[in-house]
């Protein structure tokens, strides 16, 4: 026992931990021993001898008058016996021997030893990384546990999970790791990190000098471990190209970045502040047709791009336009030029009226107050106005027979502007529009009279022996009516299938001609 301060400070530089920390463990597990192996209820105190390095144990009573307890408290008496300074309400102690404590008490001690000094080693653990989440480690691979890898990060261990790791990378005992420390815990430990985007920012910051003394700023990252990761950056002087500088002479500076990662690939764009300038960087190398952002206030915008280019901005099983949300914070929809184009014909089919209203009616002889009253018992459309029987519409109050007439009259009006070649105007009768076609078709008869003319005057120049009887109006007068009788009747015929007459005009016409 008398080495017991020696192995106390041994264990305390191994574990990084205070002296003190072990000691107070060492009298906790001699006290916890004590009790089960004596089984008394007494007051117990352990306390480290200096002179000769090891635990004291000892029995603490209370000086009391009366005795209600003998386990935890003595009379004044018999405390003078012992100390001659003893008086009521102080503390008397008595030595005990700890060389009795058997086998099983020194296990039990033993084990509450190792479980205050992982207490203790734990919290020497958090107070020492806590503040040093996303900093880039050294680490060594200590053992292999399942999926999960321990490392050795010095005076200390740290766990590397199967899900922090990148899908193409494995590692052996003994290997140098360099890992982000991703979050501390007291319980868990320390948990590092090779799938974080942190990762990739670190490897920049010791990559790149311009990154290192803030020159360029990294303003966001996207990854997807072993696969690609998208980084943006920003320059804070005008002469420095941040691209350029991440990049390096010949990817020189990039390419040591890929090697760490184990190949995988990496995207340099250019941030901006103006969301749409940013979403044709974080797209790329796909072109972008236009940008429009949809609803400012929840970062929704869509992305129109060439029908050759869709497939190149989504990516391959989404990953291109997954790493740009990611980067940019916002949703993003992606569609080609032909899906927008669909997408606006069915919005414009979806605003055409199915049907047209009832009080289009009014302009066909229907009053007012019945397109009101139609309009009140959920018949708004024409189509279904017309679709309806005589026995339905006298259902209606105050609809009787006369008044079904009249919207049969208003309806077949409506309709028949579609029938009709030239169409009816709103208030035109049937019979106006036959008049207008008649009108239309007196210009033809007019043409055919004058054709007839035209011949009969040929007729009289080649009748040249006839001259001296050419004043004798009767004759040829008679001669031009017989010759113009067959296009007069044609005319005729014409003009009455449209129901006017026109052979008064035709005959005027004449008149003057000759």
């Amino acid at each position: 026992m008398a080495s017991i301060y020696q192995s106390i400070e041994l264990l305390s530089k191994e574990k990084g931990i205070d002296p003190q920390i072990v000691l107070d463990a060492v009298k906790d597990a001699m006290l916890m021993a004590a009790r089960k192996h004596y089984r008394t209820n007494e007051n117990y105190v352990a306390e480290l001898n200096e002179k000769t390095g090891a635990v004291d144990l000892f029995t603490v009573k209370t000086v009391v008058e009366p005795v209600a307890d003998p386990a935890t408290e003595i009379s004044l008496e018999e405390a003078q016996r012992l100390d001659a300074n003893a008086q009521l309400g102080t503390e008397v102690r008595f030595p005990r021997s700890t060389e009795m404590l058997g086998r099983i008490a020194a296990q039990t001690a033993k084990q509450v030893i190792f479980q205050k000094v992982r207490e203790a080693e734990r919290d020497t653990v958090f107070q020492e990384y806590s503040g040093r989440v996303g900093e880039l480690v050294n680490c060594t691979v200590k053992r292999i546990e399942g999926s999960d890898l321990v490392l050795d990060l010095g005076k200390s261990e740290c766990r590397l999970p199967k899900k922090e790791q990148s899908r193409i990378e494995s590692f052996s005992v003994s290997d140098r790791v360099r890992c982000v420390i991703k979050s501390v815990d007291k319980a868990g430990g320390v948990i590092v990190s090779r799938g974080a985007p942190e990762l990739v920012m670190r490897l920049f910051e010791q990559e790149v000098p311009e990154i290192y003394d803030s020159t360029v700023i990294i303003k966001g990252c996207a990854r997807e471990p072993g696969e690609r990761t998208k980084i943006a950056v920003q320059s804070r002087d005008r002469d420095v190209d941040s691209v350029g500088a991440c990049v390096g002479m010949k990817g020189m500076r990039v390419q040591s970045i890929i090697r760490e990662l184990r190949g995988e690939k990496i995207d340099i764009i250019e941030y901006s502040d103006d969301p749409v300038v940013y979403a044709h960087h974080a797209l790329s190398p796909a072109k972008l047709s236009r940008v429009t952002i949809l609803v400012p206030g929840e970062k929704h915008m869509e992305v129109i791009v060439d029908d050759s280019q869709l497939s190149l901005a989504i990516g391959k099983k989404g990953q291109n336009v997954r790493l740009a949300a990611k980067l940019l914070g916002w949703r993003i929809d992606i569609k080609s030029e032909e899906e927008k184009r669909q997408e606006v014909e069915t919005a414009m089919a979806a605003l055409v009226v199915p049907g047209a209203p009832v009080s289009v009616l009014g302009d066909y002889g229907l009053g007012e107050k019945m397109v009101e009253k139609l309009t009140e018992v959920g018949i708004a459309t024409v189509e279904k106005l017309g679709s309806m029987t005589p026995e339905e519409l006298q259902d209606i109050p105050g609809v009787g027979p006369k008044m079904v007439e009249r919207i049969q009259v208003a309806v077949n009006n409506y309709y028949s502007q579609f029938e009709t070649g030239a169409g009816l105007e709103p208030g035109q009768d049937i019979e106006e529009s036959e008049v207008s076609q008649a009108d239309g078709q007196a210009p033809e008869a007019e043409q055919v009279a004058e054709v007839a003319a035209e011949e009969v005057t040929a007729g009289e120049v080649a009748a040249g022996d006839e001259a001296s009887e050419a004043e004798a109006a009767p004759a040829p007068t008679k001669t031009e009516n017989e010759v113009s009788a067959e296009p007069q009747e044609a005319e005729s015929d014409t003009i009455k299938d449209a129901g006017f007459d026109r052979g008064s005009q035709v005959t005027d016409r004449q008149a003057l001609e000759d």
